[in-house]
């Protein structure tokens, strides 16, 4: 059966109560937001950025983010509500840099060519239709702007075992993608660079960074407004 979006609602709600106690915090997602943050580091310095987190969780790189990164206006979307609201103290923090919008990957609530970097990290394996979540990822970037992408690395023996075997087992039928799938995922959505970069360990991953076409983005149909999505930090006004 294929893995949907109700699955992931559910499975996320639950996982929302110890999310940010698990182990994969200082396995996984510690390293990779280093990694993801390194990266904008090195290519935009400190200047001042709208950035975009795909599958904001709880808000735990989004606060890694806005150390690192002071200057950056990012905004946080996830499909999940429970995950959101477990992020409250953290996003009332940060209120004013930080925005989180509860919202579906496959439909960004935001104008064409709004970001200058685009991040989705770990939560990609999740999403049911990855082709279409790659598409608007480009859409919503700037000409010339990045997409930087982590999921778990799986074309080797360990990662396979770990990936296609322990979570999904755990997980249900999620999708980890080889490094050629994704590679040509970005390719077809119309990305013009992409460079791939393997992260080894207990937990390896792998780093896909993709850059957006120089031309101008195609609006969106389904956007009635600049801003379709709902704002946790408005919703609790």
């Amino acid at each position: 059966m294929r893995y949907d979006k109700h699955q992931a609602t559910e499975e996320f709600t639950r996982w929302s109560k110890s999310y940010d106690r698990s182990i994969l915090q200082k396995l996984l997602f510690g390293p990779s937001h280093r990694a993801i943050i390194g990266r904008i580091r090195g290519r935009f310095g400190s200047n001042r950025l709208n950035l975009l987190d795909i599958g904001c969780g709880t808000g735990v790189f989004a606060h890694r983010m806005r150390e690192a990164l002071p200057e950056a206006r990012i905004w946080g979307i996830d499909l999940v509500s429970g995950m959101l609201e477990k992020g409250a103290e953290r996003w009332a923090a940060h209120a004013g840099r930080v925005q989180p919008i509860q919202g579906d990957s496959e439909r960004l609530p935001f104008a064409a060519g709004q970001f200058d970097v685009v991040t989705c990290s770990n939560s990609f394996h999740h999403y049911p239709h990855q082709d279409r979540a790659v598409a608007e990822m480009c859409r919503v970037l700037k000409p010339g702007g990045s997409l930087l992408l982590v999921d778990g690395y799986r074309d080797a023996p360990w990662g396979w075992f770990i990936y296609d075997v322990c979570v999904a087992t755990v997980e249900g039928n999620v999708h980890h993608c080889s490094r050629k799938r994704l590679r040509e995922l970005c390719q077809q959505a119309g990305f013009e660079t992409v460079t791939q970069k393997i992260h080894r360990g207990a937990a390896p991953f792998l780093l896909t960074e993709a850059i957006a076409p120089a031309s101008s983005p195609i609006p969106a149909p389904h956007l009635t407004g600049e801003h379709a999505g709902t704002s946790l930090l408005a919703k609790s006004a």
